[in-house]
């Protein structure tokens, strides 16, 4: 396999999976499953798949179990098409978007397109430092890369530690790994292998 990073016509991405409903497909699991299939149609390669992780509803006691998980992906799609591809997954698994941190048929969510970040420094810490009430309530009218909430979720960061350990994030300069040794051990026992 070609790296990524060494082409300038395809890019590396980091994507997570989530699903706590079961959708007209089957099961939360068998609907993250379809939805990988529909990647390829998308122009979206997969290069790595995760295990697949049982985790906690966020907010706690928000609704059932999440089914989550992560692929490493190679696309020539800009950030904007990217994202595009995964909403249009997510609509043809059955998804709306009601409210905020609701329950889920299925998410899909860029974290990371190569080492860029967007739409810029400033903004990108803007939303990272937003406190929990604010995150309920605000989404961003742009994408920002990478993801701000990496680093406080262990519902993304076990899953991308099954197959990015060594991705750097641009911004703080730590790991995958660096960033899940911070997540308390309470956090990381109520996550499951499935």
């Amino acid at each position: 396999m070609q790296d990524p990073k060494t082409n300038k016509n395809q890019h590396y991405c980091l994507i997570t999976l989530g699903a706590n409903l079961p959708s007209a497909t089957g099961t939360a699991l068998e609907t993250l499953e379809k939805a990988l299939e529909l990647f390829l149609l998308e122009s979206l390669q997969i290069r790595r798949i995760s295990k697949w992780f049982a985790t906690p509803a966020f907010p706690a006691g928000s609704g059932p179990d999440f089914v989550n998980g992560a692929v490493t992906v190679q696309t020539a799609l800009t950030p904007d098409e990217v994202l595009a591809a995964l909403h249009r997954i997510e609509a043809a698994m059955g998804r709306t978007r009601e409210n905020r941190w609701e329950p889920r048929l299925c998410d899909l969510d860029l974290i990371a397109y190569d080492d860029i970040i967007l739409p810029d420094l400033e903004t990108f810490k803007r939303w990272k430092a937003l406190d929990l009430s604010s995150q309920q309530t605000m989404t961003p009218d742009q994408l920002v890369l990478p993801h701000p909430r990496i680093q406080d979720r262990s519902f993304v960061l076990v899953p991308l530690n099954d197959i990015a350990p060594d991705w750097v994030h641009p911004v703080t300069g730590i790991t995958v790994s660096e960033m899940l040794g911070t997540i308390p051990a309470a956090d990381l026992a109520e996550i499951t292998v499935i």
